[in-house]
């Protein structure tokens, strides 16, 4: 497996991942799925922003997963935190391809100069709150039914990572 920067090229895997988390799960809070033209306007817009979206690729380039980071609140005040996104496909789940694009996207965001990484995930994706944990997240807090999906109420509960810890202020 490869880890590398995402191209228009990554576009119809993103999207099959991206449309299949949309329509079978809740890891996504969309109803309706993306076209490609959506994903295109998608990556150009997180590459002119300067926010990387990296692909695990496997030995026949097959898109495996995508992990991406943007901005967290609109304000200025919230300039240097950021929230990520992870996604495997779904037949690769499980096997740490979501660990390994996160570790690679942890660094790129130290590296970038960002404080804190905040992760908000669906109550229920025991598996996604269990590798944040695992990679130093920290539960911050939970807000009950702020969404809903398939006829049900959400969960959503918010972690973070301090990505430099010694960081004097910015």
């Amino acid at each position: 497996m490869l880890i590398r920067h995402a191209h228009a090229d990554d576009l119809p895997g993103i999207l099959q991942i991206y449309n299949d988390a949309v329509e079978r799960t809740t890891a996504i809070w969309n109803e309706q799925p993306a076209d490609l033209d959506n994903r295109r306007r998608w990556l150009e817009e997180r590459q002119q922003q300067g926010f990387p979206v990296l692909v695990a690729v496997d030995e026949q380039g097959q898109v495996c997963g995508y992990a991406t980071y943007g901005p967290w609140r609109p304000h200025d005040g919230y300039r240097h935190t950021v929230e990520n996104s992870v996604y495997v496909r779904e037949d690769q789940r499980g096997g740490g391809i979501g660990r390994a694009l996160m570790v690679e996207l942890i660094a790129h965001a130290r590296q970038a100069g960002k404080h804190v990484m905040v992760a908000a995930i669906e109550s229920d994706n025991r598996a996604s709150v269990h590798m944040h944990q695992q990679l130093g997240f920290i539960h911050v807090g939970q807000m009950r039914q702020v969404g809903c999906k398939f006829g049900r109420w959400l969960d959503l509960t918010f972690m973070q990572l301090i990505l430099n810890p010694k960081r004097s202020t910015p």
